[in-house]
């Protein structure tokens, strides 16, 4: 009798991979062998997603997806409501359940919680001579940034090129646009008012944009920038070149091992900064599986995700960094991270963003779409290309027209 397959399309990186090699216990149990076709990039596994999908030709079984894209597939995904139980999903984060659903319907399972908290060089913001000087430059005390404009003010005093820069952020397509969707939160704005009309063309979107611009027009932010995205940026920092970046939990493995982290015991951890009306708010969502209408064995596919999902499988990601959804795991964490570490108090600070400071995307197909053109206009606008009240004016045409 021929081995039961599933054929399968992950997403790919050192952040996400160690999940994976609980792969052959699964084969070991079930019987199934797991083939996986691709292991990507998210935005590579999209537009293959997106390519296969529309083309037909897709056989995939289980894929990788995440919560803010599962609107633009819902199409192709297999509603799960029938298939999980109140019991299975009892454990599970209710905030993160909520954003699992399109349309009221469950169409993935939560892998992760996604969402950034500020991180800073601590061998230079507590140095006694960086502190001096800063102290004779600004008058006033050198500390972690509680503000934006403080962000501005350490990143200008640290930006010491080519080998250190101020802050990095991505500065591309979806990292991007969600950067500036946070800022814009945070000077008190929207971008989309309750019949997901644009409205980002006002004093927040303005400061917003600005912010941006200016930090990368004064140079304090590596000159690369627009090339960068989310591993990169978690790369700069790992590396020491430069002082504060926002970063993601499950990178917190990479940043924390010497051998992939140049500031390994050089790092500590905070919130995000306020912003002009004097809140936080922290773009977030989380990475997830889907069953797709191509699957070939509902059943064997079912397993496979609940094997991922299930306790063992996140408790191997959330000792590698990553926020996981299951309230017992993440407890079990806490109870064995010792009391008064950077460990420590990383997941008080994750826990209290996530609790009260999580700004979600609003749930619609286009919305992907939406961060890809506008990500584009913002770049113009950044590097100097583009007037910022005009940018923010074509972004609202752009948008108008995505949606009409």
């Amino acid at each position: 009798m021929p081995q039961k397959q599933l054929d399968v399309a992950f997403i790919g990186g050192p952040q996400y991979d160690a999940l994976y090699s609980r792969l052959p216990q699964f084969e070991q149990e079930t019987g199934y062998a797991v083939n996986v076709h691709v292991q990507l990039p998210h935005p590579a596994l999209n537009a293959h997603i997106d390519e296969v999908f529309a083309a037909g030709t897709a056989t995939y079984d289980v894929i990788s997806t995440h919560v803010k894209y599962a609107p633009a597939q819902q199409a192709w995904l297999l509603p799960l409501d029938t298939h999980f139980s109140e019991a299975e999903l009892a454990d599970f984060s209710p905030a993160l359940l909520k954003l699992a659903r399109v349309n009221g319907a469950l169409v993935q399972i939560p892998r992760n919680v996604d969402a950034r908290i500020l991180f800073y060089r601590n061998d230079l913001l507590e140095s006694p001579a960086e502190q001096a000087r800063f102290q004779r430059q600004y008058r006033r005390t050198l500390r972690v940034p509680q503000t934006w404009d403080e962000v501005r003010d350490v990143a200008t005093f640290f930006t010491r090129p080519p080998d250190l820069f101020g802050f990095a952020f991505p500065g591309h397509s979806s990292g991007l646009f969600g950067t500036f969707f946070e800022l814009v939160a945070m000077a008190g704005g929207t971008l989309f008012d309750e019949e997901l009309n644009p409205s980002f063309n006002t004093a927040a979107g303005r400061w917003a944009l600005g912010f941006l611009a200016d930090l990368y027009q004064q140079g304090l932010t590596p000159r690369d920038l627009m090339a960068t995205y989310f591993d990169e940026v978690s790369q700069i920092f790992r590396e020491g070149k430069c002082a504060l970046a926002a970063d993601w939990p499950a990178y917190y493995g990479l940043l924390t091992d010497p051998e992939t982290s140049a500031v390994a015991d050089k790092f500590g951890v905070a919130l995000y900064p306020v912003g002009p009306a004097g809140t936080r708010a922290v773009y977030a969502g989380g990475h997830s599986f889907a069953i797709p209408m191509s699957v070939q064995d509902v059943e064997g596919a079912l397993a496979l995700v609940r094997f991922l999902t299930s306790p063992e499988s996140q408790y191997v990601e959330a000792q590698a960094g990553a926020i996981v959804p299951r309230s017992a795991v993440m407890a079990r964490v806490r109870s064995e991270t010792p009391a008064g570490t950077v460990h420590a108090q990383r997941l008080a600070l994750m826990e209290e963003t996530i609790q009260n400071h999580m700004l979600t995307f609003p749930k619609f197909g286009a919305y992907p779409q939406v961060e890809e053109v506008c990500a584009e206009t913002l770049q113009a606008a950044i590097r100097g290309q583009v007037m910022l009240p005009r940018a923010l004016e074509f972004m609202e045409e752009q948008v108008r027209d995505l949606l009409s």
